[in-house]
């Protein structure tokens, strides 16, 4: 984030601060809430379309949409309204990294993560979808991951309900982001929740193989391929990606919709099914076509991040009928037909079908085609086992029982699939206070060969004042015995993240200047001076702007320090018993004497109190100087003399 140059005041409430990312409609700030003191996220549209009524009307539905979804996976929204012809949104600042810079460069991620993280995606989606909203610009600017782990859904910039079909866009094009299109979204037909099925598919390809399925050299021609062309397998280009995550995302990316998974709840249990090394609905089915005519994306032009208008593409599609409209009769016929075919199917297959099956070789298939290879045969699965060995991950060593027996029909097996060679258990590292690449180079070098993942905070920890790029903390911590492989989440401050200055009370300006230049500050000026009773002279007083306050790296700290002690003024004791005007005294930062009053002077209802001082009352004199108190003391008290007559 960068420091904005018109801290503009919204609604006499909302305070801009910092830019965060500017989109295709609009622009995304850091501000606080000044009435109820909390940072938030502003979203403002561009001043030049504020004009305009569509793009407004889009804002509101934004707001709309967004605020009427309640679910820990969508960020939420607070406030949106207008100030002096601007239009904003006022949402939850989360405190994390977006799933766009996460993949910045062509990254990817490992195969576990990319389905955690697209599973609580998944669930977002699906609780919008039953709230009767489609999001229709899924994509990895749009998707936040916060510094625990959480993952976010903004950006409902052009979500509208399921029963609305006007495309917010001018005659003849659609919004969106090509990149991340459906095919029926590119040629402006009406679009449901399977149309974000078919864009988060697309997010889970390029998180899988580093790159989305299709490039173009302009979004018209992305668009053209998402409606025309056919999706390569993302192992094409990344062979690391297990079966069952691609048969996944091959389902979701099928071109039509009725052929994709028909919920986001269905993709998401899927995903869940993965991670758990169950058996995944998507490797039953052959989702999309792998054949060797399969479109090949040109590598000219990187993937667009900016929501906009793409004019429509017109099909017909290459793999999807039209429907024609069928009379009733006609039906009929094919029903009747159907149901003949049907019987004469099951009487020979009853006929022809033994009471016993073979239980088929799976030994060296996949765990997919060997659950596809059970079914087939009329076998059921009863158990997976998953142990080590030299055998490739998610391939069958062996099965109970062995090829050749001879089973009864429905009868239960179980297969034993490997999970690869065991990796070797390591000690994590300490890579705390080290510089990002010099962890992320310590983490995978041979000696651990450990993955890592990465988190940039915005903000550094409460009572932490690191670097930019430096690891402020890792999980799991230094120390714990992992395996090879293994994923360590490294903590870092961001290059543009904001951080508190640090407290440089008593220290001399030469310590002061050193301990900003580890924080990435630079000492300002060091001209004005005030006196303390509590910091010698010389000595740090106060910082400006304060211990404690957020700033941005780089930024100046100007400096007060001490001129010695300041003057105190004398307050009056006199008459006060000698314990009251002690305590009075050193309050006041006053060193205090007792001396005798002269008996002389003394009355027996003086006895015990204060006569005199040697200070003027009200004066100023230096800090902790010394006063004298006169007391009256008892044994000066003056005898009674008595007379016998």
């Amino acid at each position: 984030m960068e420091p904005v140059d018109d801290a503009r005041l919204y609604s006499g409430r909302y305070q801009v601060t910092h830019l965060i990312a500017r989109g295709g409609m609009a622009i995304v700030y850091r501000a606080q809430d000044v009435l109820l003191n909390r940072p938030v996220a502003i979203k403002t549209l561009y001043p030049e379309l504020s004009a305009d009524p569509l793009f407004v009307e889009g804002f509101r539905r934004e707001a709309q949409a967004a605020a009427n979804l309640s679910h820990p996976n969508i960020v939420p929204v607070f406030d949106w309204g207008e100030h002096d012809g601007t239009y904003f949104i006022v949402m939850e600042l989360v405190d994390g990294t977006s799933l766009a810079d996460m993949l910045r460069g062509g990254r990817t991620l490992t195969a576990s993560h990319s389905a955690t993280l697209m599973a609580q995606v998944a669930a977002a989606l699906g609780y919008a979808h039953r709230n009767g909203v489609v999001h229709r610009d899924v994509k990895p600017g749009n998707i936040l991951i916060a510094s625990d782990g959480q993952v976010k859904v903004t950006d409902f910039g052009i979500a509208q309900a399921m029963s609305v079909e006007d495309q917010l866009a001018e005659e003849g094009s659609v919004m969106g982001t090509a990149t991340y299109f459906s095919p029926e979204q590119a040629e402006g037909a009406p679009v449901d929740g399977r149309s974000d099925i078919y864009s988060l598919g697309v997010v889970l390809y390029e998180m899988l193989a580093g790159r989305p399925p299709f490039i173009g050299d302009s979004p018209v021609a992305v668009s053209s391929q998402h409606v025309h062309g056919t999706v390569p397998p993302p192992s094409e280009f990344n062979s690391g990606i297990p079966p069952d995550l691609q048969a996944i995302v091959m389902e979701a990316l099928a071109k039509s919709p009725d052929q994709r998974y028909q919920s986001a709840e269905d993709l998401r249990s899927d995903l869940m099914r993965f991670n758990e090394g169950q058996p995944v609905r998507a490797a039953q089915r052959d989702a999309a076509f792998f054949g060797a005519d399969a479109t090949r994306a040109v590598s000219t032009v990187a993937p667009g991040e900016r929501t906009q208008a793409v004019p429509m593409m017109r099909g017909p599609r290459t793999d999807v009928r039209r429907r024609r409209r069928v009379s009733g009769g006609v039906i009929v016929v094919v029903v009747l037909l159907l149901l003949a075919v049907g019987g004469l199917a099951y009487f020979l297959a009853q006929k022809s079908n033994p009471p016993s099956v073979e239980m088929p070789n799976l030994v060296g298939k996949t765990e997919a085609a060997a659950f596809r290879t059970l079914l087939s045969d009329g076998i059921h699965l009863h158990h997976v086992i998953q142990t080590h060995s030299k055998v490739a991950v998610g391939v069958v060593i062996s099965t109970k029982p062995k090829s050749g027996t001879t089973l009864k029909k429905n009868q239960k097996v179980d297969v034993t699939v490997s999970l690869g060679v065991q990796a070797a258990i390591v000690t994590i590292p300490s890579v705390t206070n080290l510089p990002l690449a010099s962890a992320e180079s310590e983490l995978s070098s041979p000696k651990f060969l450990l993955n890592y993942h990465p988190v940039f905070l915005q903000t550094a920890p409460a009572g932490t004042n690191p670097k930019p790029n430096v690891v402020i903390s890792q999980k799991p911590a230094a120390g714990i015995k992992v395996h090879q492989g293994d994923i360590v989440t490294i903590y870092v401050l961001s290059p543009n993240a904001q951080f508190t200055v640090p407290s440089l009370v008593n220290d001399n300006t030469n310590q002061a200047s050193a301990v900003l230049g580890q924080s990435g500050l630079t000492l300002g000026t060091t001209t004005s001076t005030i006196c303390s009773n509590t910091v010698p002279i010389g000595m740090v007083v106060s910082s400006n702007p304060a211990a404690g306050a957020f700033v941005n790296a780089g930024d100046q700290v100007s400096l007060t320090t001490s001129k010695g002690y300041c003057k105190v003024q004398v307050p009056s004791v006199y008459g006060e018993n000698q314990g009251q005007a002690t305590a009075t005294l050193r309050d006041a930062h006053l060193q205090v004497q007792v001396s005798p009053t002269d008996p002389s002077t003394c009355s027996p209802s003086q006895v015990g109190f204060v006569t005199s001082q040697s200070l003027g009352i009200g004066t100023f004199v230096p800090y902790k100087s010394t006063i004298t108190i006169s007391v009256c003391d008892a044994s000066t008290e003056q005898p009674t003399t008595t007379t016998s007559l």
